[in-house]
């Protein structure tokens, strides 16, 4: 029996293997730190942990760090493995960042994206960057689609950017008709700029469509001195909550997993990736199971059978 059928046979009893998502805040990257070996190489493997990867305060005016990453992802992963999608440059004066995702168009086909119009008329200009939305097409009868809503949020502004999240929610949803959605990134949620007692008047946190993923009580920091849950993921969408794998969702940590030491990992940023899975090959209520005919007809040509 031919290598291509027993391919087949394999996934249809095993299951695909779980769809990572990540965010990162790099921490002011631009073209020279991502021209470091040190930093790229470091990038490059964070980066090839997930299917979709969003990159965070990547500071680059002369449009070099995409490239550069590409080209290391391309001589280490392989060739077309990654594209990229870079947002304009977001801010206010003359700071700007950009949101940059990287994905495995084998596994996530891009189908549309939109900065969010910060102009809500009870709630204008919010975002010190605002959401950067995509929307990617998943290889999944139980998740064909997901939205991606990445937040940079400004650490002053923490508590009213988070619960704006809440407007964007409600945007794709007119635009794209779609509740599936995952919010991640630097929220600055902990360590003072989210007061504990302010926590219920979050929309994103008190509203039942939202689940938390990462607890207050967690750590998404490089320096030892310190222990702020930062970083986040929230999910919405009951099919997408449905698929999340147990346990997969937390920071990274890249420090121990490399064998860097505290200042070296600091060389590349000051935040862990944040990271979650699905698990795609799930039935969404339930197990999927291959028909049984299929089966059947695929082992009795394993078998030689008529």
């Amino acid at each position: 029996m031919g290598p291509a059928l027993l391919l087949l046979l394999a996934a249809l009893l095993g299951g695909a293997a779980a769809f990572r998502v990540g965010a990162f805040n790099a921490r002011r990257l631009g073209g020279g730190k991502a021209a470091r070996d040190d930093v790229r190489g470091a990038l490059g493997r964070i980066i090839a942990r997930c299917d979709i990867m969003v990159l965070q305060e990547v500071v680059d005016a002369k449009g070099q760090v995409v490239p550069l990453l590409l080209d290391t992802l391309d001589s280490t992963v392989g060739p077309g493995t990654y594209q990229a999608l870079s947002s304009p440059p977001l801010g206010r004066g003359s700071y700007r960042e950009r949101y940059v995702y990287f994905y495995r168009p084998g596994r996530a086909q891009l189908q549309d994206w939109f900065v969010y119009e910060d102009a809500h008329p009870q709630r204008p200009d919010v975002f010190a960057r605002e959401p950067f939305v995509a929307r990617f097409g998943l290889p999944s009868p139980a998740l064909p689609e997901l939205v991606l809503v990445p937040l940079h949020a400004a650490p002053a502004a923490a508590e009213t950017e988070i619960d704006a999240l809440h407007d964007v929610y409600e945007r794709v949803r007119e635009r794209w008709g779609q509740q599936d959605v995952l919010f991640l990134g630097d929220f600055n949620a902990g360590c003072g700029y989210v007061a504990a007692s302010r926590w219920g008047r979050i929309r994103l946190r008190r509203d039942p469509p939202f689940h938390w993923l990462l607890g207050d009580d967690g750590d998404s920091t490089v320096r030892g001195s310190t222990r702020c849950p930062y970083d986040r993921v929230v999910v919405a969408g009951e099919r997408s909550q449905s698929l999340v794998v147990p346990g997969s969702a937390g920071a990274f940590n890249f420090t121990a997993c490399f064998g860097l030491t505290e200042e070296q990992a600091l060389v590349v940023s000051d935040h862990y990736p944040v990271e979650v899975e699905l698990a795609l090959d799930r039935a969404w209520g339930g197990g999927w199971h291959p028909p049984l005919a299929l089966l059947l007809g695929l082992g009795g040509a394993l078998l030689g059978l008529p």
